[in-house]
């Protein structure tokens, strides 16, 4: 008996992943349904099921290729045309349809050029967001392309009204539906750029993809993409998107969102500067303070150097000087007068004087010499005895000697 290849699971499902892969027509597919099982995860992804008489399919669109290609919020029961490839799900071994875009019904073919004008737009760079300009926060005029009946331009009105009654609004009445729309909405921007508006309003009420479709046209992209203006989309409702949302340069999900986007809230805005003003007066009150008290102490410093007050206090230097000069002599001529009567009573124990109040007297010879010893003496020579009181001449009559 002839052996047989064995395969595991998964190279089975690899097998048939790569089958389909290489099958032309399922990586390029369009299929039409009913909608079925439709969930929007958390994450972003869109799950659902197609069905029709015969059978179902299961399908899948990641959050990235909704944000491009779904331009409507899909729900139960929607008949849709769903253009993707078919994968397999390997670790379940199921097949399933991964959309990247899908269209109603019916709206077939104005979708596929809806997909196809994008595209191209897209490519020219026309969505790219370094073209975008900043709406301005704070406008005083506001242009409104719109018609001029209809909950559009009343939901505008009002909103702007009640934020701000100050902005002027300038509409230009231009039909928003049917063969001509296109170019009444292309000479409204034009109209509006010369009248040197801050901003403006491009949008109309919700409707079919038949009734949006002007604002899916090229020429109001175009008008839309060279207007030197910042240009605020708002077509239809939250989930209505347009050639012109891509293009704008800020998309608003509604017109009354538009005039809330473009407006400013007056009051937010006194309050604002009422706070400003409360928080400007305590700074500059505190750099008053901070000012003052620097003052103050320059003041006190300037008093310091005042050549006044440098005077007095030279002046006072010298005083204490002259005191302390005065203590010192007074200390030194004390010590002096001390020392003198110190030498003084030294002086007065050895003075001759002293010895000359007592019975004493100084001899001194004929020469005026100190006469210390009587054997120098001989008789018949002279003397001379000094007393306290006066002189005596004497002469020597007889020496005796001591033993």
């Amino acid at each position: 008996m002839k052996q047989r290849n064995v395969y595991s699971v998964g190279q089975i499902n690899t097998y048939i992943r790569n089958m389909f892969a290489q099958d032309f027509m399922m990586n390029h597919v369009a299929v039409r349904g009913e909608v079925s099982d439709c969930k929007y995860h958390s994450s972003g992804h869109i799950y659902f099921t197609l069905k029709d008489e015969t059978g179902v399919l299961k399908a899948i669109m990641f959050r990235t290729q909704a944000a491009r290609g779904l331009p409507f919020r899909m729900k139960e029961g929607d008949r849709v045309v769903v253009i993707g490839a078919i994968r397999i799900y390997e670790r379940d071994g199921k097949y399933q349809l991964y959309a990247e875009e899908i269209s109603r019904e019916g709206a077939g073919l104005l979708y596929q050029k809806f997909m196809e004008t994008k595209k191209e737009l897209e490519e020219m760079g026309m969505f790219a967001e370094e073209y975008k300009q900043p709406i301005p926060r704070f406008v005083s005029r506001v242009g409104v392309v719109t018609a001029p009946t209809g909950a559009a331009v009343r939901d505008i009105q009002n909103i702007s009204h009640r934020r701000n009654p100050y902005v002027q609004m300038i509409l230009y009445p231009a039909l928003v539906q049917g063969e001509y729309a296109a170019a009444s909405i292309v000479q409204g921007i034009h109209a509006l750029e010369a009248k040197n508006v801050d901003v403006i309003i491009v949008g109309r009420g919700g409707g079919s993809m038949e009734d949006l479709w002007a604002f899916n046209e090229e020429i109001v992209a175009r008008a839309i993409f060279e207007c030197p203006i910042p240009i605020i989309s708002a077509v239809g409702h939250e989930t209505d998107f347009t050639i012109a949302d891509y293009v704008a340069d800020l998309r608003a999900p509604t017109p009354s969102a538009a005039a809330e986007l473009a407006v400013f809230e007056v009051d937010r805005v006194l309050d604002m500067l009422q706070n400003g003003r409360e928080l400007l007066m305590r700074r500059l009150q505190q750099q008053i303070e901070k000012k003052r008290s620097f003052l103050r102490e320059y003041q006190l410093r300037l008093q310091n150097l005042h050549p006044k007050n440098q005077l007095l206090q030279k002046r006072q230097y010298l005083t204490d000087q002259e005191e302390a000069l005065e203590r010192k002599m007074q200390e030194i001529l004390r010590q002096k007068r001390h020392r003198l009567e110190m030498y003084a009573a030294r002086l007065e124990g050895v003075s001759p004087l002293k010895k000359l109040q007592g019975p004493y007297a100084f001899l001194a010879d004929s020469d005026g010499k100190p006469l210390q010893q009587a054997a120098k003496l001989h008789p018949g020579d002279h003397f001379t005895a000094h007393m306290l009181d006066g002189t005596i001449e004497a002469e020597v009559r007889q020496i005796k000697k001591k033993e």
